[in-house]
């Protein structure tokens, strides 16, 4: 079984957060759970709870969203005509920019920590 992300978790996660308060913004997770059938978190108490395949289509709708300014009912129509279909050999089909950007973020990542441990050595490294 995948483990399973609450909603405040996945909004910090996808870093849909207030800039002003640092307050994590659920309710646009809720939004597109409305506005897309295809997100379907588990409700335990009355709480949601993701999985690992809903993440990624969560993921997959915030990137055709805020990086690539798709539309909802443009979003809609690319998921409703499987997002897997997708061209993957395409350098720039909508796929691939997705997984380039999963990967920039995750370079990035690993190259503030090894400058982090370069400059302040293993100790204070986190």
């Amino acid at each position: 079984m995948s483990k399973l992300i609450g909603i405040t978790e996945l909004t910090k996660k996808l870093n849909l957060i207030n800039p002003e308060n640092k307050k994590p913004l659920n309710y646009i997770l809720r939004y597109w759970e409305k506005e897309f059938k295809i997100i379907k978190p588990k409700k335990i108490n009355n709480r949601r709870f993701y999985d690992s395949k809903q993440i990624e289509i969560i993921k997959t709708i915030k990137f055709l969203l805020k990086s690539k300014g798709m539309t909802i009912s443009g979003v809609k129509n690319l998921l409703h005509s499987n997002i897997n279909k997708l061209d993957d050999d395409d350098f720039h089909s909508l796929k691939a920019g997705y997984y380039k950007e999963i990967f920039k973020k995750k370079s990035k990542l690993i190259l503030e920590k090894i400058n982090n441990l370069k400059k302040h050595g293993k100790k204070n490294s986190s």
